[in-house]
């Protein structure tokens, strides 16, 4: 689960607690929230089939493995839910920006980043969305999210977002 998905969960459980009237009283006893107690849509005031109810109930970023533009499983079940999503939406096309922070030169980079967007897609494809719904770019090291040495902040960089266009726009 990345971490916009945990994000979301957390603040659902907190808001659900909070609606409930539970509180931090010295009972020891839980406060009762259950997977069933969550609103059915998982975000919080998210329209089924809008662009925010994609965001916060599916998720737009895939990411990848250094050096790498294979789907892993953790980037498969993010990209099944956006198919899922995008087959109940038909009216939804989206765009696949490829995003790589990874050693080589720029045109390495590039050639990377765009060969992510094109796994994405593929998958897409490969799970009933048409492909006239769906264009890939590359964009190499533009657009980081953080320009950092650390691992785990690089890591964010090594990504595709899916950005959906509303629908009715060529």
């Amino acid at each position: 689960m990345n971490r916009t998905a945990v994000a979301v969960a957390a603040i659902g459980l907190g808001l659900v607690a909070a609606l409930a009237g539970c509180s931090g009283s010295s009972g020891g006893g839980s406060a009762g929230v259950t997977q069933a107690s969550l609103p059915e849509t998982g975000g919080i005031g998210a329209e089924p089939g809008t662009e925010q109810d994609f965001m916060l109930n599916v998720g737009r970023r895939t990411f990848f493995k250094q050096g790498s533009a294979a789907l892993d499983e953790t980037a498969k079940v993010t990209v099944d839910k956006q198919a899922e999503w995008l087959s109940r939406n038909p009216q939804w096309k989206a765009k696949l920006q490829g995003f790589a922070d990874d050693s080589g030169s720029e045109a390495a980079q590039l050639k990377l980043s765009q060969q992510r967007a094109d796994a994405v897609k593929n998958y897409l494809v490969a799970q009933g969305i048409s492909p006239d719904r769906i264009w890939a770019k590359g964009y190499g090291r533009d657009r980081l999210v953080g320009d950092c040495a650390d691992l785990e902040c690089k890591a964010q960089n090594r990504r595709v977002i899916t950005n959906l266009q509303e629908p009715g726009a060529d």
